[in-house]
């Protein structure tokens, strides 16, 4: 049995040996396969990236259908040339002969382990002797039938080898035949294409031979010039078909703490100025309206070639490259403005919220007109006054702008006029942009059109001065606002006796109730009554008494009883300062038409000022109204008291956050060396503290951030918006003691 082993295992060697022609040849097919496939799979890459080029060629006619007929024709020939891949010389009984040949391994190391327990076992122990002798016995017969096997699967290779290896070539090279056939029919009808398109390719030759020729003439032309002195050409065109009538570089100073210079991509398109940081980027619209704004050259800063350009609402400083860029600019920012003036593209520029009907009144300020306006918009709102349906001073219809500090609406046109003539003539806000406060809308819903032009045009039709129309040139309505408002040429001025009896009139009126900004509250402590007689200079008193706390008064006028007296002199101021405290806003604009000064001091009664009075008062609005017209909110009375310490003595909560919003100093003490913060803890007033300490909180936190920070906390402001807009709207909450 060891010869057997001995020649079974001479037979494996010479057959698989790795010196065996066989085992070499299937390693190279198994290499030839690898190989072809790799082929194949470049070859289909690249003819997907033909066809992707001839979809991107569609403009192309010539090249998209050459390149899509060859990408096709290539593909079909991938297809032919994967069949060869499908040859193997891997013998199809090898599987049989390794399953045979690891069981003769196995059972011969089993058949070696049996000799070497048989060899092994006593003598003086029969039963290990007997069972090595039966294992043996099993072992060598199972031997035997194996070894038959391993044989006739060596017989059977052996038989079949020539057989196979050749009908594996044969079925290869047929393989090779059918491929190179079936490639022969395709290029020989892809042929007349081929000839066709080499024709087609020696033009396309000589017309690139001529545009190449072209371009290097233009390339030594240009090369000629001097272009020490270049700049881009840039052209105005108002009838640009993509609307943009002049783009190009320019650099923009940032509105941040740094001002850094960034260059940004600018057009004037459909009446606006806007910018791209990138091209693919949304334009940023630094003018909405170029109707509403003016540009000039800039200086007085350090770069050069500078210019502004100054909207309602924000100022745009920009570089160009050059003197002769920023000319163009200048000149096309100023034609687009001229340009929107000419047109009157009104349209373009109306919103579609459309006014509600007028059904208010001058003098109505009842709390069912209140309900009625609540929820509605600024525009809605003010449209509700007789006269603001048209411009104040043009008459053009449907207004969206407005001026705060006069009360009056007026058109896009006029609102630019009142802008250049400054803020102290004028507050131009958008009625459909801008965000309004309560207390600014019945601010305009107190005054109107119709109550600002009895002032300002009392006299001008007696001087025979022509109010401008719509469509009317803008020097001409600019001529007219400026002698309107600035020299209030139309201004009728009142005498003496007239003065006078307007003051005694009005201190002697009631408060009207309509505009009640919150429940007074007695003062916390009770000044000092002055005698109603024997007084000198006859000045009004406000005298505080028990029996004055007694009285059954309406639930929004102040428990004070004023006793007037002859003063020395009637002047704006004093009319002004009366009006001031009856909360009657027509009165004021009259006073400050007349000349009256916002700070007017009253010598007679503690040095008291407009502002003051409107805060015993009672009333927000007209707090609102003198602020809007520059009144000093930290202006204090003989007795050190600024507007601040008497609303807070006074228990007015909405104008202690109307002044502390406008900047009120709430440090300074007054002569008995109270603050306001004081004061509203001596009287348990935990709103005012409240507002008192988050400011303290929000001045201290700006202080501390520097100019990164100059508006302070977010949660301070919209606390501060809560409380105002309580006062406004729903002041009885305010009430709490």
């Amino acid at each position: 049995m060891s010869l057997l082993c001995v020649f079974f295992e001479c037979l494996w060697f010479y057959f698989y040996s790795p010196s065996s022609c066989v085992v070499q040849l299937v390693k190279l097919c198994i290499g030839m396969i690898d190989a072809g496939k790799a082929y194949n799979t470049a070859n289909r890459q690249f003819a997907n990236g033909i066809q992707e080029l001839a979809q991107q060629s569609a403009k192309d006619e010539v090249v998209e259908s050459s390149l899509t007929k060859f990408a096709e024709s290539l593909q079909e020939m991938i297809n032919y040339h994967a069949q060869l891949w499908h040859f193997s010389v891997t013998h199809r009984d090898l599987r049989k002969f390794k399953e045979a040949k690891k069981q003769f391994d196995k059972v011969s190391e089993e058949k070696e382990a049996a000799l070497i327990r048989n060899a092994q076992a006593p003598r003086n122990k029969q039963h290990e002797v007997e069972e090595a002798s039966y294992i043996l016995t099993a072992t060598r017969k199972c031997f035997r039938h194996i070894v038959l096997d391993y044989v006739l699967q060596i017989n059977v290779l052996q038989s079949k080898r020539r057989s196979e290896i050749l009908k594996s070539m044969l079925s290869f090279m047929y393989a090779h035949l059918t491929f190179f056939h079936q490639g022969y029919d395709l290029f020989s009808e892809l042929q007349p294409l081929m000839k066709l398109l080499g024709g087609q390719l020696d033009q396309l030759m000589v017309d690139a031979a001529k545009e190449k020729r072209d371009m290097e003439m233009k390339h030594s032309t240009i090369q000629q010039k001097d272009y020490s002195n270049d700049d881009t050409k840039l052209e105005y065109n108002v009838d640009a078909e993509n609307g943009i009538v002049m783009e190009g570089y320019l650099f923009k100073r940032a509105s941040n703490a740094f001002k850094t210079w960034n260059r940004r991509w600018f057009s004037i398109q459909n009446n606006q100025l806007v910018y791209q940081k990138k091209f693919k980027d949304n334009p940023t619209v630094v003018v909405e309206d170029l109707r509403l704004c003016t540009v000039k050259h800039c200086e007085d800063i350090e770069r050069r070639f500078c210019f502004e350009v100054v909207s309602p609402t924000k100022s745009c400083m920009m570089q160009a490259d050059s003197e002769k860029l920023r000319q163009a600019w200048i000149r096309a920012v100023q034609n687009s403005i001229a340009t929107a003036f000419r047109d009157r593209a009104e349209d373009s520029e109306k919103l579609d919220r459309k006014s509600s009907p007028s059904t208010g009144s001058l003098d109505s300020g009842s709390e069912s007109r209140e309900k009625t306006l609540k929820g509605e918009s600024a525009l809605q709102r003010v449209m509700t006054i007789p006269g603001n349906g048209t411009c104040c001073d043009c008459g053009q219809p449907d207004p969206k702008w407005a001026s705060i500090n006069l009360g009056i609406t007026l058109c896009i046109q006029c609102s630019g006029i009142h802008r250049s003539l400054g803020v102290h003539f004028s507050k131009v806000r958008s009625l459909t942009l801008d965000t309004w406060e309560p207390e600014l809308l019945k601010l305009m819903c107190e005054l109107g059109n119709g109550v600002i032009n009895q002032i300002y045009e009392a006299r001008r039709v007696e001087l025979g001065a022509k109010k401008p129309q719509p469509g009317d040139p803008r020097q001409e309505v600019e001529s007219y606002i400026k002698a309107k408002y600035v020299d209030r040429r139309f201004v009728r001025r009142p005498s003496d006796e007239e003065l006078r009896l307007k003051v005694v009139s009005l201190s002697k009126q009631e408060k009207r109730l309509s505009d009640c900004s919150e429940p007074p509250r007695a003062p916390p402590s009770t000044p000092k009554a002055r005698p109603e007689s024997g007084a000198s200079g006859g000045s009004p008193l406000i005298v505080f008494s028990a029996e004055v706390a007694e009285l059954q008064l309406p639930p929004c006028s102040s428990k004070e009883l004023v006793v007037f007296c002859e003063p020395k002199e009637y002047s704006p101021g004093l009319q002004l300062y009366w009006a001031a405290f009856t909360r009657s806003l027509p009165n004021m604009a009259e006073a400050l038409a007349h000349g009256a000064e916002v700070n007017w001091i009253n010598t007679e009664e503690e040095k008291r000022t407009p502002l003051i009075m409107a805060v015993h008062g009672g009333s927000l609005v007209t707090c609102e109204f003198l602020l809007q017209n520059s009144a000093n909110v930290n202006q204090q009375d003989s007795q050190g008291r600024g507007p601040l310490h008497h609303a807070t003595i006074l228990g007015h909560t909405g104008q202690v956050c109307l002044f502390l919003k406008r900047g009120a100093n709430q440090n300074v003490s007054d002569i008995e060396d109270k603050t306001p913060l004081s004061i509203a803890v001596e009287a348990a007033n935990a709103d005012i503290v409240t507002l008192l300490r988050l400011a303290k909180m929000n001045e201290e936190m700006r202080e501390l951030e520097g100019p990164y920070n100059p508006t302070g906390d977010e949660t301070y402001q919209d606390i501060f918006q809560d409380f105002s807009q309580m006062a406004s709207e729903d002041p009885d909450k305010l009430h709490r003691f």
